[in-house]
């Protein structure tokens, strides 16, 4: 590790980058976006479909090389130090692929072997990550059988398994109902709680108002940064919806509307 990495991890910063670009050809998905994410922070992407939200974690996670910019993760940079960045952090997609036809314990041992956990070890931080998780009760069960909300349980228990200091969850919440929602969300705290930095992408307008700051993408730019609060008193809304709203109408134009979730929810973006 450099010296000029290692003071990014020192002085508080879990994740900065410096206008972070990303092209595929001719189109821009993510363009100069500069962040920086303290330790303990939970960290809110928000936008719509296409907004560069994923795009974005995919290369602070080091799997996708930046087109130009730089971004420093645990200290490291993703584009000379990409395994050693994955390493440190634990990383949740859209569709976190469990292997269904085996336990929920199977699916942790599995993800713990591949992590290098094995014997005694594996053992205690599995049995701490079922009962951290509420997952206990469900051991035995198929992964294929479980619940969504317990789904969606198991897969950030597997990618928190080897202790990262930094969590992506990658709309984590997608499709489940508002109950088991917020009960992740309280999961979330708790991590955040312990010293964990969590960057969350979401399309739940609500779910925003959860997060310590967030930054606002549209078409591969963040058009706001800030915590909820802050967002609101500058922009004189409400809400974090309304904000959202305001940014992306501009000159109050666009007939742009916030579409419903199946539970008939306000506040929700093409996911």
């Amino acid at each position: 590790m450099t010296r000029a990495s290692a003071d990014r991890w020192e002085d508080g910063a879990a994740i900065q980058t410096v206008e972070l670009t990303r092209r595929f050809g001719s189109f821009v998905a993510v363009e100069r976006v500069s962040l920086r994410v303290r330790r303990g922070e939970v960290f809110g992407l928000l936008g719509p479909n296409g907004a560069g939200k994923t795009t974005l974690i995919r290369m602070l996670c080091g799997l996708l090389s930046p087109s130009a910019g730089s971004a420093f993760v645990a200290g490291l940079d993703v584009a000379r130090a990409g395994e050693a960045v994955r390493r440190r952090i634990g990383y949740m997609s859209q569709r976190f692929s469990l292997y269904p036809d085996l336990t929920v314990e199977e699916n942790l041992t599995f993800y713990g072997g591949v992590y290098g956990i094995r014997g005694k070890p594996l053992r205690t931080r599995l049995e701490e990550v079922l009962a951290e998780l509420a997952l206990g009760p469900f051991r035995e069960s198929l992964a294929r059988d479980l619940p969504l909300g317990y789904k969606q349980r198991l897969a950030l228990g597997c990618a928190m398994l080897h202790e990262p200091p930094i969590l992506f969850l990658d709309e984590p919440t997608s499709g489940v109902d508002p109950r088991a929602r917020r009960s992740f969300w309280d999961l979330i705290h708790r991590k955040a709680e312990a010293g964990t930095t969590l960057v969350v992408t979401t399309h739940y307008m609500e779910e925003a108002e959860y997060c310590h700051r967030i930054a606002i993408m549209d078409s591969g730019k963040v058009i706001a940064l800030g915590s909820p609060t802050r967002l609101k008193e500058e922009h004189g809304c409400e809400s974090i919806q309304q904000v959202f709203l305001k940014l992306l109408r501009g000159d109050g134009g666009s007939t742009w509307q916030t579409p419903r979730s199946p539970s008939g929810e306000s506040g929700v973006l093409g996911s």
